[in-house]
């Protein structure tokens, strides 16, 4: 549970780096030996953060609303609060 935290609070200070494919944007960090690489997309009311871990494959996705984030990192559901500036930081990072 402390490493989802962790991989979702690095989500919101994650630097971002553009992607060479016509897709999304992708962003990518690596915490703990671990390199993630993730899409923003606005729906609706919600930020939709996508992605996978590239050392093992693993998925996740998250909602973000507000200050509240929920979703699923592998098979695990996960949901939080965050802090509201995080929250709109990522919504402006969304496309």
């Amino acid at each position: 549970m402390t490493k989802t935290l962790l991989l979702a609070a690095s989500l919101f200070a994650a630097v971002s780096t553009p992607a060479l494919a016509d897709t999304a944007p992708q962003h990518t960090f690596t915490r703990d030996g671990d390199t993630y690489v993730y899409t923003t997309k606005q729906v609706a009311n919600r930020t939709i953060i996508s992605g996978r871990v590239l050392n093992t494959g693993d998925t996740f996705e998250l909602a973000v609303r507000g200050n509240r984030v929920t979703g699923f990192t592998g098979r695990r559901e996960v949901a939080f609060n965050v802090p509201a500036a995080s929250a709109r930081a990522v919504a402006s990072t969304a496309n």
